[in-house]
């Protein structure tokens, strides 16, 4: 086994047919079952595993590195400084694969192995640029089910997706996408929005999604709604427009509030009472901080993005091959 420190493509090495890009955050009981799994697949064309770290504060490191030395297929194993999330680590390891295809999976053995040869195989025979997984039932806790609802309605709103499509993390993506979507350079990825925005040649297949083998889930309601921002902000400006529908509806209140009290002094006894006088000033003043928050959020990350806050910062990338007599 030859094993560099390097991202570099390595001399006489052919391209393989599928990448398969797994971002690892407190993985370290879990990987190497799924990275064997993987190993044991009959994949046209041949596999190669990209292990992105990023940032567990476990022995996931340790653990992929003797991964990246002893597996059976070529496997890339990158290491983050520090943890920047789950579409940075899917964006650095789609910078890594070097397949004509790349499916996205967790770590957590609930997409089942065995569905990467399916879901890979659907991609490519049937002309697809990008394949999304779906779940007949889903595996996890009541709030995140409710927690990716939520996202998918507010994709269906925000970004240029076809209507129903559910957005999985486990999805198959063609060399056409995976180049367009790495072009992205920002901090603030959201890989299904730039997904969008490259292709609308998008197929879907259903799968079975099992129990978490270990732990728990690494998403929080302080993730998810980092991952309802980066939607909402880098690819839409319909809150900006909300806001300006706002700020017309508050206006039209406070015009027809306007003049019934002037009608009622003119005509009738003078208005009296600070209770509504502060009920409406309140409103008004919430309603613009509503606006000044949403303007701030464009604003501020507009700001990060110039100052070039990094997407992901490299500290090491292995690289190991399989001799061709050892597979």
């Amino acid at each position: 086994m030859l094993q560099i420190t390097s991202s570099g493509p390595l001399p006489h090495e052919t391209t393989p047919a599928l990448s398969i890009v797994i971002p690892v955050y407190n993985g370290a009981t879990t990987i190497g079952a799924l990275v064997a799994a993987l190993a044991g697949l009959d994949i046209p064309g041949g596999i190669e595993i990209v292990l992105v770290n990023d940032g567990s504060p476990d022995d996931s490191d340790v653990v992929c590195r003797r991964l990246a030395a002893t597996a059976s297929v070529p496997v890339t194993y990158v290491e983050h400084a520090r943890n920047y999330g789950e579409h940075n680590a899917v964006m650095t390891g789609l910078r890594h694969a070097r397949g004509e295809y790349a499916i996205t999976m967790d770590d957590d053995l609930q997409n089942p192995p065995e569905e990467v040869v399916r879901l890979f195989l659907h991609c490519r025979d049937g002309g697809y640029d990008v394949v999304y997984t779906s779940y007949a039932e889903k595996q996890h806790a009541a709030w995140r089910n409710l927690g990716s609802r939520f996202a998918n309605r507010v994709a269906d709103l925000l970004i240029d997706k076809p209507k129903g499509l559910y957005l999985s993390s486990f999805r198959c993506m063609s060399r056409l996408v995976i180049d367009g979507v790495t072009r992205y350079e920002g901090p603030f990825p959201y890989v299904d929005g730039l997904i969008m925005q490259v292709t609308q040649r998008i197929g879907t297949l259903e799968v079975r999604h099992l129990p978490r083998a270990q732990g728990r889930s690494n998403y929080t309601l302080r993730r998810l709604v980092r991952l309802w921002l980066n939607l909402a902000f880098n690819f839409s400006l319909l809150p900006l427009r909300l806001a300006v529908f706002l700020g017309l509806a508050m206006g039209a209140i406070g015009g027809i509030g306007a003049l019934y009290v002037i009608a009622h002094a003119l005509f009738g006894q003078p208005p009296e009472g600070w209770a509504s006088t502060m009920v409406v000033v309140l409103l008004l003043s919430a309603a613009q901080f509503v606006i000044l928050g949403i303007v701030g959020e464009y604003l501020g990350r507009t700001f990060q993005t110039g100052n070039r806050k990094p997407q992901g910062i490299v500290r090491a990338v292995v690289r190991a091959t399989v001799p061709d007599h050892a597979r």
